[in-house]
Parts: structure tokens; C-alpha cells; sequence
């Protein structure tokens, strides 16, 4: 095992050097320091930070978390959480309830959204177990599954453990950039649709009128008309002015689901049509679409870790995940009782042709167009800083700007490849997110106490839980794959013709 109190090497690091850079140069180690990768560092000590008392999910005489003075508050942390949560997932989710039944629908997001914040939980209390054991002030995601693996009693384990943080490493870079890829799609669906409704949108929003749609240019050059906002709203690295972009996308977020509330909860037809449970061949895309929605678990100890009063995360945690599961069963069920078989894979789009619901598309899409800087954090904040490094000061920040610049480019023309909304969702839950949301954990918590003693029930609950996380991951990918493979249809909106 490596010395703990040793830089962790060979694999993506997420940390800093202690040391600071001499002050006015625009070094390799201040591109890592500072606000720039205080979102996600596992190796900064805080200096002058005074005891902040213990975290919940510690054992209380087993770790005790310092906070950073000028850390993130409750009210803050509760800000990105919910934001690093609800987004475009959200909308989708109608949609994946039609893929799994007006029944077995909402039972199964119940149950993937206790199991999610579990699992969540899960990583939390191992990452604070090492950080105890080695003495650290801050262990990542990646660092957790590397220290989990050099406890196990395997001699093979323990030689490739870092191999475990680079595993982390490319999934979470992955899911986050698949969240960018998505975000390219839904802004480029709901602003063609509302710039090509714009001759035939009316004041009144209760009528029923044919719409004649304008002939308007394809999603696709959208997405390319969106990219230099995209990379400009990126070459932000300072997490607090993010928390203020954050804020506004919540405001912006919180009003649209406000006013497509009451527009879905009006008018429900006679349930009694739609099928209790779906075939059993679509509720793989169910699955995808929900562990997409839950995927949060990449900004769970970047958020810990950051806060000025750590011992407040896990009230912070269940009460903010609650919030979330709440809202994703409530607009998925009646959203699906509303529109029936003529929902889409965003809400949004079924929303009817007039002022009041585009500004709630615009609205909404301002919203997850402040969200993308946020997600873009994680795997620029893993992808870059060892790049930079490789060449002189002279030229880090260049090197660092052209990284995001090229990494947004990736984002957008994966987006323009795959441009259908609702596959690229499940396809990026199935592939990574259920690994980082499902596998992982649990086998974590098995590698991480297994040498020191585990119950048998939580050894079976845990196996369970990354089974579970593997059948989806393997099904739902291969659902996915099919569904893109097929020959392309033609999908009318329903909203598009007549006005609900």
C-alpha cells in the first residue's frame, strides 16, 4: 500500500499541490489552485480552518471533517445539489414512465431513488473511513475506490488499485460530458421548435387551432449556432461565480416547472387506458432515463468537501434528494396521465403554441444552458489540470482555454451524431451513469470493510445493488444501441399540429 501521506500518483488526480504559486503568474499549480479546483480537490489542507465537528454518515469517535473558512454554505451547497440533480432528466421522465407503466413506473423511480441516495450515503462514509485511516483531510470519489481496493485482501487488487481511480475517472468523465451532450440536443429540439411555431403562436393558450408550422433550419445547426455561447459560459472557473449561474438557472428552472404544472395537472384524461406495466422490452430505456435523472453521486463529495460547515451535508443530502425524488415522480406521472401515448421525450415539447409556454421553453432552456458550466466542471477539472501541467507557465492558460474550447466542440458533435433526445439519455444512464450511481458503491463498501469484518446482510444487499446496477447497465446499453441502429421515423408532435 502506498504511503498516505505520499502525492497519490499514476492515475487522474483531482487534487492540488500545498504549495501556493508565486503571486501574478499564471502557473500550471495556479490553474489548480485557488476557486479553479476547490469544487472537486482531495489533497488541500485548509489552512486556519477551525473543527466544524463531525459528519453524520462517520462513526463520531471515527473522523472528524475541518471546513474551509471560505467554504460554500448550506444554503449554497443545497443550491448545486438540486442543480447538479434536476435538468433535463427531469423532463424526460413522463416519457420513461410510458416505457414502464402508469404503476410500475413511479414504484421503480421510488425504489432507484432510495437506492441512489444509499448509495450515495455509501460513498460518503467510506471516503470519511480513509480519510480517518490516512489521515487526510479530503478523499474523492476516485481516491475512495483506489484506498477500497488496497484494503482488500487480494494481492492482485491491490497492485492495479489505481487502476480503480482511473476507472472513476472515465466514467464520471463520461456521465458529465454526456449530460453536455444531452444539453445540446434539448436546447436545440425546444428553440426549433419555438422559432418554427412563431407565425401561429397565439395569446390565447386554451383554444384548439390548427398551428401551421414555419420550415425552419435543422436542430442540427442549432446545436452549431448554440456552441459559441457554450464555450464562452465555459471559461468560467470560479465556483462561486458559477453559484451564482447556478441560482439563476434554478430561478429560470423553478418558474417553467411552476407553469408546467398547472398547465398538466388541468384537463387529465380517463387513466384507465394506459397499461399498469409497459413491455418488458422498453423498460430498459425506463431505466436508462431514470439513473440518468438520479446520476448525481459525481457532485456528492465535491460538494462535501467544499463546504464551510461539512457536518451539515447529510441533512443537506436527504433533505435536497427528497426534494428531487418528489419532483421527478409527481411531473412523471402526470405528465404521462396528461399527454398518454403522445408524450415526447422532453415535456417541453408538448406544451402548447403559445407565449406564455415558449417563454417557459426559453425559460427553461436559459436554465439548462447555465446548467452546462456547471456539469462541464467536473471533467474539465479532471481533464485538464494534468495537460497543463505538461507545458511551461507561459503558456498554461492558453493550453487550459483551447482544452475547453475542445472539449465543448466533443460535447456538440457527439450531440449533432446521436440527435435524438430521449436515446441519448438512456443510453448516457445506462453506460455510465449506473455505473457510478449502482456498481461501484456497493463494491466499494464490500472492498473497503471486507478485511475488517462485514455483515452477511449487508455483504447480500450490496452484491444485490451492483447486480441490480449491472443487468441495467448491459440491457439498457444494448436497448439503447438497437433503438439508434434502427431505421430512422418520423416523430410528428402532437403540440405541433393542434394546440391542446
Amino acid at each position: 500500500m502506498a504511503d498516505p501521506k505520499e502525492p497519490e500518483k499514476g492515475g487522474v488526480e483531482l487534487g492540488t499541490p500545498n504549495a501556493a504559486p508565486p503571486t501574478g503568474t499564471m502557473s500550471t499549480r495556479r490553474l489548480r489552485s485557488e476557486d479553479y479546483n476547490d469544487y472537486s480537490s482531495t489533497d488541500v489542507t485548509p489552512e486556519g480552518s477551525p473543527p466544524d465537528g463531525m459528519n453524520g454518515f462517520a462513526h463520531p469517535e471515527s473522523y472528524q471533517r475541518f471546513g474551509e473558512t471560505n467554504g460554500t454554505t448550506w444554503y449554497q451547497t443545497l443550491i448545486h445539489l438540486l442543480k447538479g440533480n434536476i435538468g433535463t432528466g427531469l423532463l424526460g421522465l413522463p416519457l420513461a414512465v410510458k416505457n414502464a407503466g402508469i404503476l410500475l413506473g413511479p414504484l421503480s423511480l421510488l425504489v432507484m431513488g432510495v437506492v441512489a441516495v444509499h448509495c450515495m450515503g455509501i460513498l460518503v462514509k467510506c471516503a470519511h473511513h480513509f480519510c480517518n485511516r490516512f489521515q487526510k483531510q479530503f478523499v474523492d470519489y476516485g481516491g475512495a475506490v483506489m484506498y477500497g481496493l488496497e484494503a482488500t485482501p487480494s494481492a492482485w487488487l491491490r497492485t492495479h488499485a489505481i487502476w480503480g481511480r482511473r476507472m472513476v475517472g472515465l466514467f464520471l468523465i463520461i456521465t458529465q460530458l454526456g449530460f453536455c451532450c444531452v444539453y445540446f440536443v434539448f436546447l436545440a429540439d425546444n428553440l426549433r421548435q419555438v422559432v418554427s411555431a412563431a407565425n401561429g403562436t397565439t395569446n390565447d393558450c386554451s383554444s384548439n387551432r390548427t398551428v401551421v408550422m414555419t420550415p425552419t433550419m435543422d436542430s442540427r445547426l442549432y446545436m452549431l449556432s448554440i456552441l459559441p455561447f457554450v464555450v464562452l459560459l465555459t471559461f468560467i472557473q470560479n465556483l462561486k461565480v458559477l453559484s451564482v449561474f447556478s441560482m439563476l438557472a434554478n430561478v429560470a428552472m423553478l418558474v417553467s416547472l411552476v407553469v408546467i404544472y398547472q398547465y398538466i395537472v388541468r384537463d387529465i384524461p380517463d387513466p384507465r387506458d394506459l397499461p399498469l406495466a409497459a413491455a418488458w422490452k422498453t423498460y430498459p430505456l425506463f431505466f436508462g432515463t431514470a439513473i440518468f435523472a438520479f446520476e448525481g453521486i459525481g457532485v456528492v463529495l465535491p460538494l462535501e468537501n467544499k463546504m464551510k460547515k461539512p457536518r451539515q451535508f447529510p441533512v443537506i443530502l436527504y433533505v435536497g434528494m427528497t426534494i428531487v425524488t418528489i419532483l421527478y415522480i409527481s411531473l412523471s406521472v402526470l405528465g404521462y396521465l396528461r399527454f398518454g401515448a403522445d408524450i415526447q421525450a422532453s415535456i417541453t415539447l408538448n406544451l402548447p403554441n403559445c407565449w406564455l409556454y415558449h417563454a417557459v421553453k426559453l425559460l427553461f432552456s436559459v436554465g439548462i444552458f447555465f446548467t452546462y458550466a456547471v456539469q462541464f466542471y467536473v471533467p474539465a477539472e479532471i481533464i485538464i489540470p494534468p495537460l497543463v501541467a505538461r507545458v511551461s507557465e507561459r503558456w498554461g492558460w492558453v493550453v487550459n482555454l483551447l482544452l475547453r474550447v475542445a472539449l465543448v466542440c466533443v460535447t456538440c458533435v457527439l450531440a449533432i451524431l446521436i440527435p435524438r433526445l430521449d436515446l441519448v439519455i438512456s443510453l448516457v444512464g445506462s453506460v455510465s451513469s449506473s455505473a457510478l450511481a449502482l456498481i461501484f458503491p456497493p463494491l466499494l463498501e464490500i472492498a473497503t470493510y471486507y478485511a475488517e469484518g462485514i455483515h452477511p446482510l449487508v455483504l447480500a444487499k450490496d452484491i444485490a445493488i451492483s447486480l441490480f446496477g449491472f443487468v441495467g447497465f448491459v440491457v439498457g446499453t444494448y436497448e439503447a444501441l438497437v433503438e439508434l441502429a434502427a431505421p430512422a421515423t418520423t416523430i410528428v408532435n402532437a403540440t405541433s399540429v393542434a394546440v391542446q
